[in-house]
């Protein structure tokens, strides 16, 4: 995709897919380096929100958390559920990029009645509900959007909780590779795609993704929804060779997210010879399959792994006629506080 080709350029979800490499190079780490001071006093951290605002911002700083071998505890919940657990040991973050999601405002709203202190909001908006039921709220620089699918804000939400994790490292990626990942991510945006394998996504009945427990396998399964309007499911790890393989059909497709090279050789004799099913690569390396190849940087891989998944469901809506911004039922804001 890109901003010259009149196919993509008057949509506004391609127009916010493409600011993307600005609002990574104009990141500014200090309020998320605050905030970390703040959760640092407990060293438990709640992730919550709804939908894109929770799934890759969320299950990208638990797996980064790890990764870096961090003191800090990590976890993350829907905020209704979230409502039945204890925690007042924690420090709690809502992320809604409108300010008004329902289940959050319960949330906080619950926690502020039960004299929790500790209760940070991360919003794109001011003069929301969540201001009013959080301790303090950090606000996005990203702007608003007007697609339905959100884009440019869940990395950004994402930016700011990995800038978080600086407070227990040292020369933190985030701030030191920013301008190599903005390059890097105009590049996979922009990168043209093999349109036969566009044609056998744009008829498959159903898109998988599998991947590690990042949430750019599942961030993208919603945006297939969104974006496609096909049925999507996300399979975790390695679920795909799990029994999965039962009930899938030759004209469905895989998408794999960064491979595992020690279970490849199994996804190809499950998956492309015993189904007979297509399945597709987003790798730094090569893979059995066919690779959408995307570069490596340093803390931001996973970012570039979300947008390479962007820039084939563009491709697959554009190549089905559809209108990008819209959808039948889906809404920019899945369930909004009524206040």
């Amino acid at each position: 995709m890109n901003l010259r080709d009149p196919r993509y350029k008057e949509f506004a979800l391609v127009q916010e897919m493409m600011e993307t490499p600005d609002v990574i190079r104009r990141f500014d780490p200090a309020p998320a380096q605050e905030a970390a001071v703040e959760v640092h006093a407990t060293r438990r951290l709640l992730l919550t929100g709804e939908g894109s605002s929770r799934i890759f911002p969320a299950k990208n700083a638990v797996y980064e958390n790890l990764k870096l071998g961090s003191p800090w505890q990590i976890v993350t919940e829907g905020a209704r559920q979230a409502q039945e657990y204890e925690l007042s040991r924690f420090s709690v973050f809502g992320a809604s990029n409108s300010g008004r999601t329902k289940e959050v405002i319960a949330l906080f709203s619950q926690l502020a009645e039960e004299g929790h202190e500790r209760r940070f909001g991360l919003t794109a908006h001011r003069g929301v509900k969540l201001e009013e039921v959080s301790v303090r709220c950090f606000y996005l620089a990203c702007g608003s959007e007007n697609a339905v699918a959100a884009t440019k804000s869940v990395v950004e939400q994402a930016l700011f909780y990995r800038a978080m994790l600086a407070e227990t490292e040292t020369d933190s990626p985030v701030m030191t590779q920013k301008e190599s990942a903005a390059e890097a991510a105009r590049t996979v945006l922009e990168m043209p795609l093999d349109g036969k394998l566009i044609e056998r996504l744009a008829a498959a009945p159903i898109i998988y993704f599998a991947g590690r427990n990042t949430g750019v396998a599942e961030e993208l399964t919603l945006k297939t929804n969104e974006i496609t309007h096909k049925k999507s499911d996300y399979l975790e790890g390695t679920y795909a060779v799990h029994g999965i393989e039962e009930v899938m059909r030759p004209e469905e497709v895989v998408v794999l997210i960064d491979p595992f090279p020690a279970e490849m050789e199994k996804f190809r004799e499950v998956l492309a010879e015993g189904v007979g099913m297509t399945v597709i690569a987003v790798s730094a390396e090569e893979t059995p399959f066919p690779t959408i190849r995307i570069a490596s940087v340093p803390g931001y891989d996973t970012v570039l792994q979300l947008l390479a998944g962007w820039n084939l469901l563009v491709e697959v809506g554009v190549t089905l006629g559809l209108n990008l911004d819209k959808a039948e039922r889906a809404r920019k804001i899945g369930n909004v506080f009524p206040g």
